[in-house]
């Protein structure tokens, strides 16, 4: 994995191409590159998780929110993001952490209406502590298929941030004798299971497998903030995908149907063909492509 990062004051820009992946010691090349992009802010990282001055703060439970969106449609890339909101803003949704707070309506992105997500979505990332987003492309859901591309997706945003918080807390401890096996990170993944992530990235930075605690949550996004948070990067972000493709292609309506297979939709494809960005491996787009 080539990380492109460069830091403005105390924010660090995260931009990353990966064009090949290591999958249980398989070497793939990727079908297409897939894009992540996002930001942490290293200071409120430090001030609220990572300062050794802190012994609270030190020992704080860190919690990293991941969700997806866009399995089901026929049409565009599968988006996937992870968010750590600020310390005190994490937690259990009916807790009401957020209440009070810039974030205050934020649930599950599709309990939300468009212009409610469309207005989260810059707070998160202005608020956040640190996201990512990564765009996974159809060729890439041809390649390993739907549920595989989600959890690549899942695995590259965490190991990304997890590779940002770890090298910052072994640059900046004063005390080397305080260890990363200190500090807990807790993942929590919306669904029913957790991607298989390679700690093998985080063995030069002395982390132990056991500080980072991965969990699967059937419905999170309606139970955990920071889940909530990344369900509204990786909706929005996606969405935003498509009404540039309804710009590019205006007669397939996607604007209005964001690629799910509606009778509209699969019209369009029946009239005017399968787009570059249609996902093959999926029965609608392979039968038309039969019959075309």
């Amino acid at each position: 994995m080539h990380i492109n990062q460069h830091t403005e004051s105390s924010v660090q820009i995260i931009d990353i191409n990966i064009e090949h992946i290591d999958v249980k010691g398989k070497y793939i090349q990727l079908a297409a590159p897939i894009h992540l992009y996002g930001k942490m802010n290293t200071a409120e990282l430090l001030t609220q998780y990572l300062s050794n001055d802190n012994q609270d703060a030190a020992q704080s439970m860190l919690q990293i929110g991941v969700d997806e969106a866009g399995r089901g449609p026929l049409l565009g890339s599968v988006n996937v993001a992870a968010a750590i909101l600020p310390a005190t803003w994490s937690g259990l949704i009916e807790e009401q952490p957020l209440k009070d707070t810039p974030l205050s309506i934020l649930t599950d992105s599709k309990q939300l209406s468009e212009k409610k997500r469309d207005i989260l979505y810059p707070l998160v990332q202005q608020h956040a502590i640190g996201y990512i987003i990564a765009d996974i492309p159809a060729a890439v859901i041809d390649q390993v298929n739907i549920l595989q591309a989600t959890m690549l997706g899942m695995r590259l945003c965490t190991e990304s941030l997890l590779e940002v918080i770890f090298k910052k807390f072994s640059t900046t401890r004063n005390d080397k004798s305080t260890s990363l096996n200190q500090f807990k990170v807790e993942v929590l993944f919306d669904g029913n299971r957790c991607p298989d992530l390679n700690y093998d990235s985080f063995k030069k930075l002395e982390v132990a497998p056991f500080a980072v605690d991965c969990q699967a949550w059937v419905k999170g996004d309606a139970r955990h903030t920071s889940i909530a948070a990344a369900s509204i990067l990786a909706k929005v972000s996606r969405d935003e995908t498509m009404y540039a493709l309804d710009t590019q292609y205006p007669e397939y309506g996607i604007a209005k149907h964001k690629g799910y297979p509606t009778r509209a939709h699969m019209e369009a494809i029946e009239k005017h063909g399968v787009l570059p960005t249609h996902r093959r491996s999926f029965a609608p787009v392979r039968k038309a492509l039969e019959i075309q």
